[in-house]
């Protein structure tokens, strides 16, 4: 499949299509694009707090709460996390991040599914909430 001519997606694949150049090796864990048609939603960095606005100091397990904050937020507008399209990560300490890739694969898995979007990872200084080690925004676009 090339970028200029996707392949056609059975009614039961997912509702996005996966763009991968020819001759490019497939990405784990991620898409290189999306062709998405539909409503968007735009999800704003959700940190890894719960409602009560309490962080876990474990880092694995902030990603596990952010990310179920944005499957919350997608919810509101009748989208789940098979919706998203692309995600960019701001990560406070990127060792944290690449040390702990498979438990943030399971978690990410656990609330997210085999959806692989675009993503972005990005090593920032400081989140605006000082205990936050991981904020997320998400892309989702629903079937029109």
């Amino acid at each position: 499949m090339t970028a200029s001519q996707p392949a056609a997606r059975p009614p039961s694949a997912a509702p996005h299509t996966t763009l991968l150049p020819e001759g490019w090796p497939k990405p784990r864990g991620y898409a290189n694009g999306v062709l998405a048609e539909g409503r968007q939603v735009y999800v704003g960095g959700q940190i890894g707090w719960n409602v009560q606005g309490e962080f876990e100091d474990d880092f694995v397990a902030q990603v596990r709460q952010a990310l179920e904050n944005i499957a919350a937020v997608l919810a509101e507008a009748g989208a789940g996390p098979e919706h998203v399209v692309r995600l960019t990560w701001y990560v406070t300490d990127m060792d944290a991040y690449t040390s702990n890739l498979k438990p943030i694969g399971q978690a990410y898995r656990a609330v997210m599914g085999a959806n692989y979007p675009a993503m972005t990872l990005v090593q920032v200084v400081r989140l605006v909430e000082a205990a936050a080690k991981v904020e997320i925004e998400a892309t989702a676009v629903l079937p029109a």
